[in-house]
């Protein structure tokens, strides 16, 4: 971790305990005042709390031009961009990724092209659907590891965190309260249940609250789509293709069009956003990210419509070109956020008992 970052967070953490004005504006604020002293465990659980819904500042007396210069928002942001990139494994691909919307982008070509290529060279024969482009095997020998890996990575990272902030013995009681506040997004509804102040200081709006629940029930309305798939072939013998009105079907086609809504409505609301008040230096990785995870709800969406077409081909490897990239990507991006906010609030939870 970098000590300047951890040090500036300390120096504004205790100022907002000692002052204490928005101790009921979300998870962080009574965590914090919980502290007399803040160890560099307590300040990144406080980080990875911290939702930036920028309220608090917007709120503060003590902002710039005052002498105390506070910007929580910002010094909670950066600290857990850091801590992000610390605890990723391997750490070296977490300070590649985390920042660098080109190289997220160069990932995504190259997912494309080795799609391309496999198409080509383990070209399906006597397949029906998507298997007369790419075979299934092929298929699995392709995303069965891209798939195990990044799980790997991130619960390696999320052992380093949690033993990091000091957590004591996992209980399910804590992971069940955490789930509940990450389902109906808690601490995005602003200390009086008005909403945040992402997009201007002076309104109120749960529309970032809303973007984050569409993206989140897209995510995992996908994830249940292909997880009824992978059920349906091999427990039941039902291999693909499957009808408009079946169950993947279903669940893809709602979870991708709340997922290609909620990335292009979050990339929206980035661009009107103060910059400042988050991690400056990570925004171009953020915004890359956001744009591959919309594409590949887009592309899913794309090959509903024209799977019939000659065009289904090209459109299914780009697709998969999509979905790879995501997946190899997924530990050292901003997509680790959900899985350590879970971890933060999990602990949160714990110390609630």
């Amino acid at each position: 971790m970098q000590a300047d970052l951890l040090q500036e967070a300390r120096r504004q953490a205790e100022i907002c305990n000692a002052c204490r004005y928005c101790e009921g504006y979300c998870s962080v604020f009574p965590a914090l005042h919980a502290e007399r002293a803040f160890a560099d465990g307590d300040l990144i659980q406080l980080a990875n709390l911290c939702h930036n819904c920028r309220g608090c500042y917007y709120a503060c007396q003590y902002t710039a031009p005052h002498e105390f210069d506070l910007n929580l928002p910002q010094a909670l942001a950066n600290v857990r961009q850091d801590s992000w990139e610390t605890f990723a494994f391997p750490q070296a691909a977490g300070r590649a990724f985390q920042k660098n919307g080109l190289l997220i982008t160069l990932v995504t070509v190259v997912g494309f092209a080795l799609l391309f290529w496999a198409a080509r060279a383990l070209a399906a024969s006597g397949g029906e659907g998507f298997y007369a482009v790419l075979s299934h095997n092929a298929m699995l020998a392709i995303f069965l590891p891209a798939f195990v890996f990044p799980l790997i990575s991130i619960a390696i990272s999320l052992r380093r965190y949690w033993r990091h902030v000091g957590a004591g013995p996992f209980r399910p009681r804590h992971l069940i309260a955490a789930v509940g506040q990450a389902a109906n997004m808690k601490n995005l509804k602003g200390g009086h249940g008005d909403g945040c102040n992402f997009e201007d200081e002076d309104r109120f709006t749960h529309a970032r609250r809303a973007v984050h629940q569409a993206v989140m029930y897209g995510f995992l309305l996908c994830f249940a789509a292909t997880s009824v798939a992978t059920i349906m072939h091999y427990v039941f013998d039902m291999p693909a293709p499957y009808g408009l009105f079946s169950l993947p079907k279903l669940l893809g086609l709602a979870g991708g069009l709340l997922l290609t809504v909620g990335c292009v409505e979050m990339i929206r609301l980035k661009l009107r956003a103060d910059r400042l008040l988050g991690a400056a230096r990570a925004f171009g990785g953020e915004l890359a990210f956001i744009g591959l995870l919309g594409f590949v709800a887009f592309s899913g969406l794309g090959l509903y419509v024209l799977g019939q077409t000659p065009a289904m081909p090209a459109l299914l490897m780009l697709h998969l070109g999509a979905v790879l990239a995501f997946f190899l990507l997924m530990p050292f991006t901003k997509m680790a956020h959900g899985f350590y906010r879970l971890a933060a609030l999990t602990v949160d939870a714990q110390r609630k008992g």
